[in-house]
């Protein structure tokens, strides 16, 4: 079993590393999606390695800090992913770009996975989060229209996660694949709410800690001013 510090570092190295396999200004644009698509296949293997890794740790206490922070970095790249292909004109139906990082494919893709491994978790976060909703929204229609998920083995991945997250009607036969390889579906809830409890009186005393560090403002009096 991993350490937690060093799961986190690989997470954290394969965060960094998310949609680093944009091609230069040589390569011709015809060209452009074969290559991201094998590259992309290769980053795929990462982010996968990263999640068994996380899974490995059985300790919902870390996997819960963990997620927490790299669900902040993850949707940070997306946010600023979409700005620069919306300032750059990109459509996901045109030509592919060969001089843009296409990280929203990677990072939609990636969240995907978190999600369906770690459904719990994520909603905990998710679901309060209304500005994370637009932004998978966003890079959902984009992944849909990219082409980059038309087939293959990442073909359902786009759609499990809408009805995962409730952006699209759950279909009668909807089944997450992984909820019998996660100890986060296990019939006993008590630790993973133990958990959450734990890490929300953690959370709200590191609130009070920031505050009592700012201390109390400074006001001018009327004679003063």
């Amino acid at each position: 079993m991993m350490d937690p510090s060093s799961v986190w570092s690989f997470l954290f190295f394969t965060l960094l590393s998310l949609g680093n396999c944009s091609e230069t200004n040589r390569q011709k644009k015809d060209n452009a999606f074969e290559i991201y698509k094998k590259l992309f296949e290769v980053k795929r293997k990462d982010q996968i390695n990263a999640l068994n890794n996380l899974i490995e740790l059985n300790d919902v206490n870390q996997q819960y800090k963990i997620i927490d922070i790299m669900l902040k970095g993850l949707f940070k790249v997306l946010e600023d992913s979409r700005a620069v292909l919306i300032a750059a004109g990109v459509q996901p139906d045109g030509p592919f770009p060969v001089d843009e990082k296409i990280k929203d494919v990677e990072n939609s893709a990636f969240f995907g996975d978190v999600v369906l491994r770690f459904p719990k978790i994520v909603h905990h976060y998710f679901d309060r989060n209304s500005n994370w909703n637009n932004l998978i929204r966003w890079g959902i229609g984009f992944c849909n229209l990219s082409g980059i998920f038309d087939d293959g083995p990442h073909s359902q991945l786009l759609g499990l996660m809408s009805q995962e997250l409730g952006i699209s009607e759950k279909s009668p036969d909807y089944r997450n694949p992984f909820r019998n390889e996660n100890m986060e579906f296990l019939p006993n809830t008590d630790a993973f709410q133990k958990a959450l409890k734990e890490e929300e009186k953690r959370r709200r005393k590191e609130e009070k800690r920031k505050e009592i560090r700012k201390g109390p403002r400074i006001t001018r009096s009327r004679s003063e001013l």
